[in-house]
């Protein structure tokens, strides 16, 4: 059999030349092994392996044959092939229009791609496999993979419904690093020594209190962020979101999602703290010295959250809304911003309920008394009101 697609990058190579610095001859990462094994030396002596070393992307985060399905002594290639090239190939151009993105245009399906690769992604790592042959009862890896295909939209709904921030690292001496996770989850009631952290475990994206992190580049970092503890952190932090629900439709608002959010280098520092901790095995950077932002900062799980890192500027958001749709040919449609529908016993309740309102507005000034009156993330009506000026 061919020896094509038998090496399988579960981070793609287009995916990691977006954190190699410009004008970086050779086109190299450092990666950096956080467990590294042992090994005999021929004359029986046992020695650690390296743990930093300096690679090309074809050799950095791929395993042989990690994707080939078997069966009755057959191999089968096709999802390399197949699914992972097409997901990677529509993935790379929502990765690239949402790193850009300024309120300046639309791609239609930019959005189900982005989705559809951020799923993907988080569930084709070594750690995303390990964590669905543990959780889904599977006899092994093979097994799963046969089911790979079908998640391809697991998170989309809970994610699109969250708010969206894409912060800027263009300021920062330091850049972002990638893991061998690169959907990384933080919860910061969830410390790395949670049981609901250990292993290949990661806190549940609907909890309240979590967030998506997702670098598109080694300057960009796409933030997620349930709406409810967007517009109110001030609520339990382990409680599940509103509909919690997976593979439905549900709607998303680009006016909403805010742009423009420049972080300092002890931001920076700490983001990639909280990726460095979530990794499996390997980070990768391209600089050496970014791989250890721990020796730069005091870095403490809880205290990132409770410093509102991760929050979106609350002041355009909404704890809830209604959002009414028709279509050529006289059909239309609702959904409230938790995807319910019209029918539902809830359909709309977070947009009606005063003690929402109000602990909206009072987190809104906590915010400004914390950060300054002009807006941090800037949403369509604040970049508009920018170009108008």
């Amino acid at each position: 059999m061919s020896t094509e697609y038998t090496n399988n990058h579960y981070v793609p190579q287009w995916y990691q030349k977006r954190f190699i610095p410009s004008g970086q001859v050779d086109r190299e990462l450092f990666l950096l092994d956080l467990k590294p094994d042992s090994f005999r030396t021929p004359d029986g002596v046992k020695r650690r392996r390296k743990a930093m070393r300096r690679i090309g992307t074809r050799k950095c985060f791929a395993i042989d044959d990690l994707y080939t399905t078997r069966f009755e002594g057959v191999e089968s290639r096709e999802l390399e092939q197949v699914f992972f090239g097409e997901v990677d190939l529509q993935g790379k151009k929502a990765v690239e229009f949402f790193a850009t993105y300024d309120h300046d245009r639309l791609e239609e399906r930019a959005l189900e791609h982005m989705m559809v690769y951020m799923s993907t992604q988080k569930l084709r790592t070594p750690k995303g496999l390990d964590w669905l042959v543990a959780t889904s009862g599977a006899q092994d890896r093979s097994h799963v993979l046969d089911h790979l295909e079908t998640l391809r939209t697991v998170y989309g709904a809970i994610w699109s419904e969250c708010a969206w921030q894409v912060a800027d690292a263009s300021h920062s001496p330091t850049k972002f690093i990638i893991s061998d996770h690169p959907v990384t989850v933080y919860n910061r009631a969830c410390a790395p020594g949670h049981p609901w952290c250990k292993g290949v475990n990661d806190p549940d994206i609907r909890l309240q209190a979590t967030h998506t992190l997702f670098p598109l580049s080694a300057e960009r970092v796409l933030i997620l962020t349930n709406m409810l503890w967007a517009c109110n952190p001030h609520r339990p932090p382990l409680e599940l979101r509103p509909n919690p629900e997976f593979f439905r439709g549900a709607m998303f608002d680009f006016t909403e999602l805010q742009v423009r959010r420049s972080l300092t280098e002890a931001e920076v520092l700490t983001i990639n703290c909280i990726v460095k901790k979530r990794a499996y095995r390997f980070i990768a950077a391209g600089r050496e010295e970014w791989l250890h932002p721990e020796r730069r900062i005091k870095f403490s799980w809880r205290t990132a959250g409770d410093h509102h890192l991760l929050m979106p500027d609350p002041r355009s958001l909404h704890p809830g809304a209604e959002i009414s749709m028709a279509y050529t040919g006289g059909r239309t449609e609702a959904m409230d911003t938790f995807g319910r529908r019209p029918g539902h016993h809830r359909f709309g309740h977070e947009a009606h309920d005063r003690n929402e309102a109000v602990a909206h507005n009072q987190w809104c000034q906590e915010f400004e008394a914390l950060f300054g009156p002009q807006p941090r993330g800037l949403a369509l009506q604040h970049v508009s009101r920018a170009r108008a000026a």
